[in-house]
C-alpha cells in the first residue's frame, strides 16, 4: 500500500521513475500564486504612484511620506516647492510625496 502524501507528491511508488512535471509542479504553482497575489497588485499600485507623482501640477494639496500637509507652488523636474504656512516654503523631492489631490477635493 503506498502512503498518499507521497503519492501526491509525485514520488516513485517501488522502482518507478518520477515524473518530472510531477515534482516541478508544486513550485509552478507556488510561483503562480506570488504572482497573482504579490508581485502583480505591488506592480500594478507602483504604477499608480508613479503616473500621481507625474501628474502634480500647482495648487495640488499634498502629503509627504514624512506626514507634511501642503500646497505646491512650484513643480520642477524632480523636486516641488511646497507651501506649508504663510511664510515657510519647503523644497521637496517628488518622490517624497506619499498623496497628491487638488483643492477641491481636500478637506
Amino acid at each position: 500500500m503506498q502512503p498518499t502524501l507521497f503519492f501526491l507528491l509525485g514520488a516513485p511508488a517501488g522502482g518507478e521513475q518520477a515524473n518530472p512535471l510531477a515534482m516541478f509542479l508544486p513550485l509552478i504553482l507556488i510561483f503562480i500564486v506570488f504572482y497573482f497575489f504579490i508581485i502583480r497588485p505591488q506592480k500594478k499600485k507602483e504604477d499608480q504612484r508613479k503616473t500621481m507623482i507625474e501628474a502634480v501640477k500647482k495648487n495640488d494639496r499634498v502629503i509627504t511620506i514624512g506626514g507634511l500637509h501642503g500646497t505646491v507652488t512650484q513643480v520642477d523636474e524632480s523636486s516641488v516647492l511646497v507651501q506649508v504656512d504663510n511664510n515657510t516654503k519647503l523644497r521637496i523631492e517628488k518622490s517624497a510625496l506619499s498623496s497628491v489631490g487638488n483643492k477641491e477635493t481636500a478637506a
